[in-house]
């Protein structure tokens, strides 16, 4: 029987501008903010396995074996450590591949850090090196983006559904109003539907980027990292943390067809709803029992597409429910409490641990004041890689 596996400590860096810092110790600050959350810092060398997300140092920072670096900086050796890559959701990917070590009885105590500087390119850079996890012949070789197949995706949305741009507006100030309140968010700036979509000058406020997203419908580029300690529940040593763990209930992942105009319907992100049903079979739950949820929102039709998905909204009515306030911190549905990708911002490579560190502080009761949301018992993630080839969703759970 697998054992049961559970969250101990959660680490996180300000997200924004760490163009200025290494790598190694970035993520090495991250680990200890988590390790000492955990009371476990000084016996760090008792932990079984280290496991590293990271998309591309290599590409933004000039940078590789970035797991050995990291332990390296934190005098653990010999404790082994592996990196996991998986594009933006390597974060997730490697919590999977925490859990399974522990659950497996592999490992009874795992870090699982998870980090991207992507600030010493240039922006134009940085979509250029997130573009290249794209089909190679028929999309990158023609141009394509991440952006760019988030404004088509959009547009398709809007002609069969009815979203407007005034629709994606009000997410982005959900999200903003969130990430004000989160001491690392990279945009802690509240913004207003006047400003960026009813006002007289919201279309120089907020430009277009790829029609129809504009600047305020899309994520920054950013730089961080994020750390959480996972134990095994029923071994000796889980009772010897001073906080009690938030359970993970659920995990699972799934891809689908690399090459996006070869899906039979670009608008079903199948890798989603079948991640998402997994993780709901293993945990016992569904939709009905999510409190509130993390969702990968590099562009704002992302928030809404995911929580279709996985069945928290029907098929083209997620965006009816956040005009009606029911996705806001105290709504029926709170989603992307952090400030989501939008505003908290979205080190490719850390975004899937960071995600699952704010579902521990939810369930914690951890979040700032205004954020906070009352009294959850089950908090759900999803981290989606490319666009939509590979997706991971957990969900947490108080004990």
């Amino acid at each position: 029987m697998a054992a049961k596996v559970g969250i101990v400590g959660i680490g996180h860096t300000r997200f924004g501008n760490s163009s200025e810092y290494d790598l190694a110790d970035m993520l090495a600050y991250a680990a200890t903010d988590c390790l000492q959350d955990a009371g476990f810092l000084a016996r760090r060398k008792e932990i079984d396995q280290v496991f590293v997300a990271n998309m591309a140092s290599g590409m933004f920072c000039h940078q590789t074996a970035v797991a050995s670096a990291m332990v390296s900086k934190l005098d653990m050796e010999p404790v082994p450590a592996e990196l996991i890559e998986n594009g933006p959701a390597s974060g997730a990917s490697a919590i999977k591949v925490g859990y399974m070590a522990v659950a497996s009885g592999m490992a009874d105590v795992v870090l699982v850090v998870g980090g991207e500087i992507m600030r010493k390119v240039t922006g134009w850079n940085a979509t250029d090196i997130v573009a290249t996890m794209l089909h190679t012949e028929a999309e990158y070789n023609m141009g394509l983006t991440l952006p760019g197949f988030g404004g088509m995706f959009t547009r398709m949305y809007m002609e069969k559904y009815g979203l407007t741009e005034r629709d994606l507006a009000l997410v982005a100030v959900k999200d903003h109003e969130n990430g004000a309140k989160n001491k690392y968010a990279h945009v802690q700036i509240p913004c207003t539907i006047e400003a960026i979509a009813d006002g007289p000058e919201a279309e120089v406020v907020n430009n277009y980027i790829a029609e129809p997203l504009r600047m305020y419908s899309t994520c920054p580029v950013t730089d961080g990292a994020a750390a959480v300690l996972l134990v095994n529940m029923d071994a000796p040593i889980a009772k010897e943390f001073p906080k009690k763990p938030i359970r993970i209930a659920g995990v699972a992942s799934a891809t689908d067809t690399h090459c996006v105009h070869n899906r039979k319907d670009p608008l079903k992100l199948e890798a989603v709803r079948i991640a998402g049903e997994k993780a709901y079979k293993m945990a016992g739950m569904g939709p009905q029992d999510i409190d509130f949820a993390e969702l990968h929102d590099a562009f704002v039709i992302l928030e809404l597409a995911i929580s279709e998905e996985i069945g928290l909204f029907e098929r083209g009515k997620a965006y009816l429910a956040v005009r009606q306030g029911e996705t806001k911190i105290d709504g029926r549905l709170p989603i992307n409490t952090s400030g989501g990708l939008k505003s908290k911002g979205h080190p490719v490579g850390g975004t899937g641990v960071s995600q699952v560190v704010e579902l521990v502080r939810q369930l914690r009761g951890e979040a700032e004041p205004g954020r906070q949301v009352k009294d959850p018992q089950v908090g759900m993630s999803v981290n989606f890689g490319g666009f939509g080839n590979n997706v991971v969703a957990v969900i947490c759970a108080k004990e």
